[in-house]
This record gives structure tokens, sequence and C-alpha cells, in this order.
């Protein structure tokens, strides 16, 4: 299919031949960079649906990817996604564009975004946010400050000057994530006031905490899942996440998951709230260059001892117990394992420019803002 830029073609990715060509455009793209890093193979093929995902599964879900070509050379991809759960969530009608990459080419990115908003237009829709790899609840977000390091696991990296494409092409800034950063010594020693709510919340309710079992796993996941999608409906943007989905994404953590790394709060039994830490898998990944087979799966297991950084990928408490020091509980527990393994830095990403609650205690707390990320949102009226 042609488009308006006479020496751009836009095709839709529809042959076997042709997920492999959009699944190797950023290999080549970031060839010379050396903080990016590439989602696992694996991973990324399901989150496509070149493999069968549960996120599309549900109703209405779907994606469409393209690839632009100039001169018979690829020099851009995007993947057009309708998420059937958020539209049904949020009861409005909204695109999400994801896996979006291109060369620093205005008229490249232009032919792009106008053959995804065609796409979108023949099923009525024409609001649309992103980049949503395919959605919140996996990976997100634009990467508009902090390119001088690496990103940690499950995050994203990408090219400076992608904002300035997607601003060109009528997108607005509507929310910002941060990532922030800590070395280990600062959690050993809170802030006194910050201790003292934590101290507080375990005499008032007579908190007990461990890490997830594995010989239980689904059980634990299961009531991962009923926390998230009960503590989050407030936050911005939040979408629950189904059954089918959560796990799935487990299935494919459990070998990565180091248990010690995680809390559940439990009071009179009943598990209110959890924490997980993901090992920082990245370095090895790009050694790896994203192939788990045949030898990969085995670096990653081999290596998974010597990792030193962290990502704290998900603090969440039940509506009935937030603000009353939970998290802070949750994350007391984990020092001594996260010493024991011998973690050295830890990242807590994202966490949303609006959600003033967990920014203020991770700036009471002594980390750093490392990195930012963006959500863009079009509206055509």
């Amino acid at each position: 299919m042609a488009t308006g830029n006479s020496n751009i073609e836009v095709r839709a990715v529809n042959s076997g031949r042709d997920q492999k060509t959009f699944m190797r455009f950023p290999y080549d793209l970031y060839a010379d960079d050396p903080h990016w890093v590439p989602t696992l193979r694996m991973t990324e093929r399901e989150l496509l649906n070149f493999k069968p995902h549960p996120f599309y599964q549900y109703a209405n879900s779907e994606i469409q990817c393209f690839l632009a070509y100039r001169s018979g050379k690829v020099v851009g991809r995007i993947g057009a996604i309708v998420d059937g759960k958020h539209n049904e969530f949020h009861k409005e009608e909204r695109g999400m564009f994801g896996f979006f990459e291109t060369i620093d080419d205005s008229a490249v990115a232009a032919a792009l975004f106008d053959q995804a908003k065609a796409w979108f237009a023949t099923r009525n829709i024409s609001q649309l946010r992103g980049p949503a790899n395919p959605s919140q609840n996996h990976t997100w977000g634009l990467l508009v400050d902090g390119f001088d390091s690496k990103p940690k696991f499950m995050m994203t990296y990408n090219k400076p000057y992608y904002e300035k494409l997607i601003l060109e092409n009528g997108f607005k800034k509507s929310q910002d994530m941060y990532a922030f950063t800590g070395h280990i010594d600062m959690l050993e020693s809170l802030d006194p006031k910050l201790q003292f709510v934590a101290d507080e919340s375990k005499r008032r309710f007579n908190v007990t905490t461990r890490p997830i079992d594995k010989k239980n796993f689904t059980r634990d996941v299961e009531h991962f899942l009923r926390i998230y999608n009960s503590a989050l409906p407030g936050q911005w943007g939040f979408t629950p996440m189904t059954e089918a989905e959560m796990k799935e994404t487990a299935k494919g953590l459990k070998m990565l998951m180091a248990p010690e790394l995680t809390t559940i709060a439990e009071i009179d039994g009943e598990p209110v709230a959890c924490v997980f830490a993901l090992l920082d898998y990245n370095p090895i990944i790009k050694k790896i260059s994203g192939k788990l087979f045949p030898f990969g799966f085995l670096s990653l297991l081999l290596g998974k001892r010597k990792i030193r950084d962290i990502r704290m990928v998900s603090t969440n408490v039940v509506p009935q117990y937030q603000r009353w020091g939970l998290g802070l509980v949750l994350l007391e527990r984990l020092v001594p394992s996260v010493k024991a393994w011998g973690i050295e830095n830890v990242e807590f990403s994202w966490v949303l420019e609006s959600n003033k609650l967990s920014r203020g205690t991770l700036e009471r707390g002594g980390t750093k803002l490392e990195k930012t990320y963006r959500i863009f949102d079009y509206d055509p009226s």
C-alpha cells in the first residue's frame, strides 16, 4: 500500500517473512548503540501476536503491524493496537501505537503514523495513545531523558529523536513515568520518619510477611493478580490484567524470578500487599542477542547469581490498607535478602508523575531520578 510520500511504501505485515523482517529491524537500527538491549525474542513474538498471547484473546483486541520501505530497504515499523480491555474499562474507543522504530526521518514517521491512523479509522477509532507494547501491563512509554545508560530489565529504550517525530504527528504529552535509582545502603537506613511509619503499621495491624512460595506459585500469582487489580484502579491509565494474561506473564518469569526478592504481606492470614523485584538480566540478554535457544536460557540461569542490580517492579496494597505504611513494611522484609544476594543497585520503575505518594516516599528515601519515560495522546478534535 502506497503512502502520500512518493518514495516511501508502507506495507502491512502478513507473512512469516514479514514478521521476521519486523523483528529484525531494531537490530540493524541500534547496531552501534551500546545502551540498546533487545527484547527477548520469544517474548516479543508473543506480544506482537506472531505467536498467540492472551492479551489478544480478550474481546475486540487486535494488532496490525506495518513496515515502511524506501527503495526496497526497511526504514521503519509500527504496530496499531486495539486494547479491548482498556476500552471496556475506560468506556472509550482508543487505539494504541507501539513497537515503533524508525530512522531519523520525518517523512518515514509520518508515513507510518498515517497508515496506522487509517487502519484505526476503519474501526471508527480516532483517539490514540502510546507507545504501548502492547499495553500498560507490559512495557510502555518513550524514553525522553536518561540516554546515558542501559535500561533495566523490561524497560524501554529508544532513539533520542523519537519524541520529535511523535510530536510532529500531532501527539501531545499525556503523562510522564519515572525511574528512580539508589544504592542498597539507602535501603538499610530508612529515614527515621519512614521507619516509624513501618513500625507503627506492623504494630497496628499485626502484619506478617513472607516471600512468594514457588511450591504454591499459582496460588500466589492469583493473590498478586487480586491485589494488583484492586490496588491500582485510581491510577492514571490503569487497565486490569486478565487472569490469563497474568498467568502467561508469570509463566515466563517463573524461572527468572528469585522468590527471596519478593514479599507478600498478610493480615489475619489474608494477603493484602505484595512487592517483587526482578533481577536485571539485561546485560546477559544483550550478550545472547535476545535469543533463549539453544544456549541463551542456560546463560541466563548460570549468570543469575552474579547479577548485582535489581528493578523494583510493583509495590501494591489493597485500598483499605493504603497510606498505612504497608509498602515500607514490604520493602523492609526485602533488605536482608537483597543484602544476602549481593545486590548493589536498585531501580524503582516505573512511577507515574501523578503518583505523588510514591514519588514523595522515594525522594525522601534519597533515591535519584535517573530516567523519564513519556506517554503521548493524539486527539484530532
